[in-house]
């Protein structure tokens, strides 16, 4: 896993083997990152990163300049992994690794955030309500965007904060405000 562009850019972690998270591959979360300028300034944004994984979209909004990140992963191992990978950068870095199930913070979150990635496993069978769950508790802020990575099998365009939809090879990814 590397670090696409930013203050850490270059940078490459070792993924366990053992890990059933796959991180989104660097060719797809290239893509979208250029997408996602036309719509948020990175620099001094607050960021959610739900289903965190390997957080490799954690590391990737720390290099963009992110003023803060929550990173919100159940898997014991994988939340530790990601805290190592943050401690390796060994910046001042304003990151909140939380251990924990995903639906439970959204429910309990009571603060806003310019950027949320959500990249819930593929065949989760509450994945389709995850937008309606941001935004039924008012997460993004009125500027932010949210970015969910689904598999084919899900269409959100129905969805009345759907702004877009990209496809790079086998991941999608759906845009919301």
């Amino acid at each position: 896993m590397r670090i696409i562009t930013g203050k850490y850019k270059g940078r490459h972690f070792d993924i366990p083997r053992t890990f059933k998270a796959r991180p989104t591959t660097d060719f797809a979360k290239e893509n979208i990152f250029n997408v996602l300028v036309g719509y948020i300034d990175f620099e001094e944004a607050t960021a959610l990163d739900l289903f965190s994984g390997t957080g490799s979209i954690t590391l990737e909004l720390l290099s963009r300049g992110c003023s803060q990140v929550v990173s919100v992963e159940l898997d014991r191992d994988h939340h530790r992994f990601i805290q190592q990978c943050v401690q390796k950068l060994g910046a001042d870095l304003d990151v909140q690794c939380i251990r924990g199930d995903v639906f439970r913070f959204i429910k309990g979150c009571h603060r806003q955030f310019n950027f949320i990635f959500a990249d819930p496993p593929y065949a989760l069978k509450e994945l389709p309500q995850i937008p309606d769950l941001v935004f039924e508790h008012q997460l993004l802020t009125p500027e932010g965007i949210f970015v969910c990575e689904h598999g084919k099998d899900h269409d959100f365009s129905a969805h009345p904060h759907f702004v877009e939809h990209r496809e790079y090879g086998s991941v999608n990814f759906s845009l919301f405000r």
